[in-house]
Formats: C-alpha cells, structure tokens, sequence
C-alpha cells in the first residue's frame, strides 16, 4: 500500500511543487473538458494565472493561510490551499490531486487536514466556489459536510451559469 503523507509547504521547493500541482490542474482540465475551454481559459488566463502562482507564497502566507501538499511514496500528488476570506472565514483554492495519486483517498484527506489548520488559525467556517462540471469533485464536497450557497451579488456575469458556492462550518 503506498505512504500518504500531508504536509505544509515551506520550502521553494515546496511552492514550486505547488506551482506544478497548479498547472497540471489547468491542463487537466483542458483535457477532460474540451468543451469548456473558453470558460476555463476566462478564469485561468494564462498571464494572470502565471502572476497568481509566482505570489502563492504570499497569498497563502501564515498565519492566516496556508499550502498544503500530499505526497505518494514521497512524490507530489496532490494540493490545496486556503486564504482568509474575510474574519472568521477562510476560502478553500486549489485543491487538486494528480491522476497518478487519484483512488487513495488524497483529496479527502487533503480536506481533513485543511479543516484542522483552518480551526488552529481561529476559522469558523470555510467557502469556496467551484465549476459545476467538475462533478467528482462536488461529490466530495459533499461528503465531507459543505452545503450550497448563494453566488454573491457582485459574481462576473460571464461565470454565473458555471459556477456554484459551498461553505461548511469548522
């Protein structure tokens, strides 16, 4: 049976992993999804997504956010990360798990791990948003507690029909 481990990321190496992580998502996506390349394409425009991920370190600086990073065997697997949405409230990004890492409960346990650092920070509830079309990964959402909500009013337009938001208590 393989080794699962979660850690924090700390490291430049650790980012960079992150980083990979985050591309192979996009590219994951443009492959599974071809139909919905324009609006994938509209959320990740590669120049803005680019300049996203050089600031990671940043964006999810502790103590009010945080990277973390599975491992399979000791290789890169899986990520997610959270922010401070506002107080009180942290907002999931990025969860991904390579599809070499996928059926060993990575994103699960990507989650739970999640969950206790964000209660550690003093979070009490966690949100995100998400593209209906990635199926799969609602059904975990799901499973680990989150509930619909509500698009804010200020959501782009454009995005309206593609998206959803789930929040959970902590």
């Amino acid at each position: 049976m393989p080794k699962v481990t979660i850690s924090r990321a700390e490291t430049q190496a650790d980012f960079d992993h992150a980083r990979s992580l985050c591309n192979a998502w996009v590219d994951w996506q443009l492959k599974v999804f071809p139909e919905y390349r324009n609006e994938i394409h509209k959320v990740f425009e590669p120049v803005a997504y680019a300049r996203t991920l050089a600031e990671l370190p940043v964006i999810h600086a502790r103590p009010k956010g945080a990277i973390l990073l599975a491992a399979l065997d000791g290789q890169p697997a899986g990520c997610v990360m959270y922010l401070e949405m506002e107080p009180g409230v942290a907002e999931i990004k990025r969860l991904f798990v390579d599809e070499s890492g996928r059926g060993h409960g990575l994103g699960q346990a990507l989650l739970t791990e999640m969950f206790a650092h964000m209660r550690a920070d003093g979070y009490k509830t966690v949100r995100f948003s998400s593209a209906r079309f990635l199926t799969h990964a609602r059904s975990l959402y799901e499973k680990v507690g989150f509930a619909d909500i509500p698009q804010p009013p200020d959501f782009p337009e454009h995005l309206r029909g593609i998206v959803y938001f789930m929040e959970r208590p902590l």
